[in-house]
């Protein structure tokens, strides 16, 4: 049996040490082929860093790690695009001062990786020459995906003056995407709470929320076919260890997760 990909979300790991990989990349080939910003909420722990993971993985063109999944021949691999990939449980946001100087060490980072001299002094400058001298350099659109962009304002709502100025930090730093929209292929956020377009995300064009949208319900998470199809296995194996009918644990499965959909 492959192994369950129990607290792992890189989906090159997941590939590569044959663990189990539900494949989502239909849905993924549609929203790509259908828009360019999207922002989608889901509870922590409910696959959205894997999803993060797995069109970081698609934007660079690693084409062997799709070999078998949907999108494989329906792809251009020829195109890799440059990926800025900020997943904000790695910046520091205990203050505004801090959460600045960690969105500048990380802005400074991918300049590092992609061997890109800036000479901007202040963050959101910085931010906006990195994204247009990685197109320059590679001639692809850049690809910006971020992971709980909202975790600077959540974990400081017990002190409102810090959640304030973080929002307000985050929203200047994300207008950059707007004034660069020319150098960009596809921007990707998610987060656990959603926030009107009027503050955060009033510097975003047209960002598509599918966080409720139908034909995107599957992209993270597990459907009941999924879980009976590529769980099959261990669904059996734990059924018979426990004298219990597969039909009396799915049930049971279901109760425990509490009708999230």
């Amino acid at each position: 049996m492959k192994k369950l990909p129990l607290g792992i979300s890189t989906f090159s790991e997941i590939i590569e040490d044959n663990y189990i990989y539900v494949d989502k990349t239909q849905t993924i080939y549609k929203m790509i082929n259908h828009g360019k910003t999207y922002f989608l909420s889901r509870p922590r722990r409910f696959g959205k860093l894997l999803l993060v993971s797995t069109l970081e993985e698609l934007f660079s063109g690693n084409k062997e790690l799709f070999k078998d999944l949907y999108i494989y021949d329906k792809w251009d691999w020829n195109k890799k695009h440059p990926v800025i990939q900020l997943d904000f449980g790695n910046i520091a946001h205990e203050t505004p001062e801090r959460l600045e100087f960690s969105l500048e060490d990380f802005v400074m980072e991918i300049a590092d990786k992609f061997k890109i001299n800036l000479k901007s002094r202040f963050l959101n400058p910085k931010f906006s020459e990195l994204i247009e001298k990685l197109h320059g350099k590679t001639g692809e659109k850049v690809v910006v995906l971020i992971d709980e962009y909202d975790m600077p304002i959540i974990d400081c709502m017990k002190n409102m003056e810090i959640a304030k100025k973080n929002r307000d930090i985050l929203s200047n730093f994300y207008k950059v995407l707007k004034a660069n929209d020319k150098y960009l292929r596809f921007i990707f956020l998610t987060g656990v709470s959603k926030f009107s377009k009027t503050s955060i995300f009033s510097g975003l064009n047209n960002i598509t929320d599918i966080t409720l949208n139908f034909r995107y319900s599957m992209i993270c998470g597990y459907s009941q076919e999924e879980l009976e199809n590529c769980f099959k296995e261990y669904i059996d194996e734990f059924a018979k260890t426990n004298s219990i009918s597969g039909e009396n644990l799915l049930s049971e499965i279901k109760d425990w997760y509490d009708g999230y959909s």
